[in-house]
C-alpha cells in the first residue's frame, strides 16, 4: 500500500473523503500526509493479519484431515476401470465417454 502512496505524495495529489466519520479533503503535505500514511500502514496491517490467519486456518484443516477443492470424480473402482481401459489400446476420449467423465479428468489420472 506504501508503494501506490509514496507517488502520490510526490506529485502533491490529494485525498477526498466522500462520505463518513473521516469526510473531507486531505492535502498530501502536514496532517494529510500523515493521514495518508497512517491509513496505508492501517491497511497493510489488515491485509497481513487476514493473511495470517487464513494460512492457520487452511494449516489447522490440513491437520485435522480435511483438503479443500472439489471432490474428485473419479472413485478407485472407476479408476480401476479407466486404467484396464487404457492398457487395452482405447484412447482417452473414448475412456472418458464409456465412464461418463470429462476428458481432462481422465488425462489427469492416468497421465496420458
Amino acid at each position: 500500500m506504501l508503494s501506490v502512496l509514496v507517488p502520490l505524495l510526490r506529485r502533491d495529489d490529494e485525498l477526498q473523503i466522500l462520505t463518513g466519520t473521516l469526510s473531507g479533503t486531505y492535502q498530501s503535505t502536514g496532517e494529510g500526509k500523515f493521514f495518508f500514511t497512517m491509513m496505508a500502514a492501517f491497511a497493510e496491517l489488515e491485509r497481513d493479519m487476514i493473511r495470517e490467519r487464513t494460512l492457520a486456518g487452511l494449516a489447522t484443516a490440513r491437520a485435522d484431515g480435511r483438503v479443500g477443492g472439489r471432490p474428485t470424480v473419479i472413485s478407485p473402482d472407476t479408476l480401476a476401470a479407466a486404467q484396464a481401459r487404457r492398457l487395452r489400446g482405447e484412447t482417452p476420449t473414448q475412456i472418458a465417454k464409456a465412464l461418463g467423465v470429462s476428458r481432462a479428468t481422465i488425462y489427469r489420472h492416468l497421465n496420458c
